[in-house]
């Protein structure tokens, strides 16, 4: 039975959407925990962090959007059944995830404390942030490849796999955060480098597992030097597909970049409490996220197979599942502010900045849920340039401009408001657009 164009559309998208759900929840629930065992080092510490959060995202939206082109190519070829084609694919996907390792090496030891001036001139927290940055940039070239053997694993169509792999680095991580942040076992306390090694090492970790999966488990493929053969037109077809994927992905990094040169002159905890907010709640948008990476081939198959019927109730009742889970997460974070910021090591002016900022942008939650489901739908309904300036608007060209022009003029509590003016408008843009293609 081809479940695509057969399969009940509620079980479909469940049982589509889980396996993502969870490796992504995993995602999100480590990089919650690291920040939660960097919080009692000392506030100076989880600023540090948090100043290196976008030079973390913007890895892996480099990562991710080669990936994608990667994946694109990769699968065309097993599909056409060409494995040598797909085999020397597979060998530049590898490369390309140590060069790009390698670029954010020089990078990392070159100009982390310019970046950092952009947003302190507090000396203890460049510090610490320069030493954290240097240690993730130094052995990056483990989340590039890690990245690229789950998308082997998808294009295979062994995506459990991926769970496997990202499992692992991430309870690797959580298992190592204490031990080397704090020198348990008689190892020396090791702070923030604590931290970053514990995290190089999980992502470590998760891309030999991976290198075995594919090796024992994906016979279709063989990763050996003889495969590989240096081609221009192999790089040039990866990146056709993975620029675009990059830039998309790219917005958040920017974004956050953004937010903490506009948080900067107001403190240093103000940057501080949007981190924290913006990994709780990663936790919800990885869910939805899981949901719309199951939608967009659903909808996709059964547009093509002139099942519309199936694709609106797919979008739709994907819909009904995102606006469940973000309004618990509304829920939550209205309710418990202070015990979220708790989980952190809050001191008074963490609550005082943070329990606001929580109760405020919480109530844009259920629009951002629904604009990214919709936002999928769009593109599974080639309709890819729309959803790019719903995506643009919402993180970056209304976003910004307002959050400064509130945060200026009336402050920082105000300031969060423009979080849920932006998604309210561009919730209203996205069902405009629905509702054409719906008709």
């Amino acid at each position: 039975m081809n479940k695509m164009e057969n399969m009940e559309i509620k079980q479909l998208v469940v049982s589509m959407s889980l396996p993502i759900i969870i490796s992504m929840v995993i995602q999100a629930l480590y990089n919650i925990v690291d920040s939660i065992f960097v919080a009692k080092i000392s506030s100076d510490a989880l600023t540090a962090v948090s100043l290196c959060y976008p030079v973390q995202t913007i890895m892996i939206a480099i990562a991710c959007g080669t990936a994608v082109g990667f994946n694109t190519l990769l699968a065309r070829y097993l599909g056409e059944k060409k494995f040598d084609y797909a085999n020397n694919t597979m060998m530049h996907g590898i490369l390309l995830g140590f060069v790009n390792g390698l670029v954010f090496l020089v990078l990392g030891l070159l100009f982390s404390n310019v970046f950092l001036s952009w947003f302190t001139s507090d000396s203890n927290v460049v510090s610490l942030a320069n030493t954290y940055i240097r240690i993730c940039t130094m052995f990056s070239f483990s989340v590039f490849i890690q990245i690229i053997f789950e998308r082997i694993m998808q294009a295979t169509g062994n995506a459990i796999y991926n769970m496997v792999m990202q499992g692992a680095g991430a309870i690797i991580n959580i298992i190592l955060d204490p031990i080397l942040i704090f020198g348990w076992f008689g190892l020396p306390e090791m702070g923030v480098a604590g931290a970053a090694i514990a995290t190089v090492i999980g992502q470590f970790c998760a891309m030999l597992i991976g290198y075995v999966i594919t090796k024992v488990k994906i016979k279709e493929l063989d990763i050996h030097m003889h495969n590989f053969s240096f081609s221009i037109s192999i790089l040039r077809k990866i990146y056709k597909v993975g620029v675009p994927a990059i830039l998309m992905q790219s917005v958040l990094s920017f974004m956050t970049v953004f937010m903490n040169m506009i948080l900067a002159p107001i403190s240093a905890m103000a940057i501080t409490v949007f981190s924290v907010y913006y990994k709780l709640q990663n936790f919800l948008n990885m869910a939805v996220l899981g949901i719309t990476n199951a939608l967009i081939p659903i909808v996709a198959y059964n547009n093509g197979a002139n099942r519309k019927d199936r694709a609106i109730e797919a979008i739709q009742f994907s819909m009904i599942l995102s606006i469940f889970i973000m309004a618990v997460g509304t829920i939550v974070f209205q309710l418990f502010p202070k015990q979220l910021l708790a989980m952190f090591s809050a001191n008074d002016q963490m609550y005082g900045l943070g329990i606001p900022a929580l109760k405020i942008i919480s109530l844009s939650f259920v629009f951002a849920g629904i604009s990214m489901v919709l936002c999928a739908a769009l593109q599974a309904l080639n309709k890819a340039n729309t959803s790019l300036v719903i995506t643009l608007a919402r993180q970056l060209v209304i976003l910004i401009p307002l959050t400064y022009g509130l945060m200026k003029f009336f402050g920082i509590h105000v300031g969060w408001y423009a979080f849920v003016v932006t998604e309210f408008i561009c919730t209203m843009y996205s069902l405009f657009e629905w509702r054409k293609i719906k008709r």
